[in-house]
């Protein structure tokens, strides 16, 4: 069982690491901008400390027992959750609306598809290490 913990918070962890690594990327070269998107973060350790944690927490969501043969789907599936509180939690918070909208059009897409990616990666790893 700790196995199986470690995997999926490992998982989530690694995950979230391709996810910022993808957004700081698409925002330094200037496509967030060219679809109107207002995300730019900067690769720091203050913003990537709190993203790497909170994937490996959410990470762990791969230990219920759902679409246990279909690691991708199953990924994309438990990617809805951090999008979700992304969406309804922290762009309202930041005082960007539901969905970040306040960011640009294109946000919450932006978001869900990262997220799907984060989810992937999560799962496969997930499914390698246990």
């Amino acid at each position: 069982m700790i196995r199986k913990i470690s995997s999926a918070y490992v998982g989530g962890l690694i995950g979230a690491l391709v996810d910022s690594f993808n957004i700081w990327m698409l925002g330094k070269i200037g496509f967030t901008a060219l679809i109107g998107v207002g995300l730019r973060p900067e690769f720091r350790p203050a913003w990537l400390y709190p993203r790497l944690v909170w994937g490996g927490i959410w990470g762990l969501l791969l230990l219920l027992p759902i679409m246990k043969s279909r690691p991708i789907q199953r990924g994309m599936l438990m990617s809805l959750a951090p999008t979700a509180m992304v969406y309804f939690v922290m762009f309202p918070e930041m005082g960007k609306g539901t969905f970040g909208l306040g960011f640009g059009l294109l946000t919450p897409v932006l978001v869900l598809f990262l997220n799907f990616i984060w989810g992937i990666v999560a799962a496969s790893w997930y499914e390698h290490g246990r």
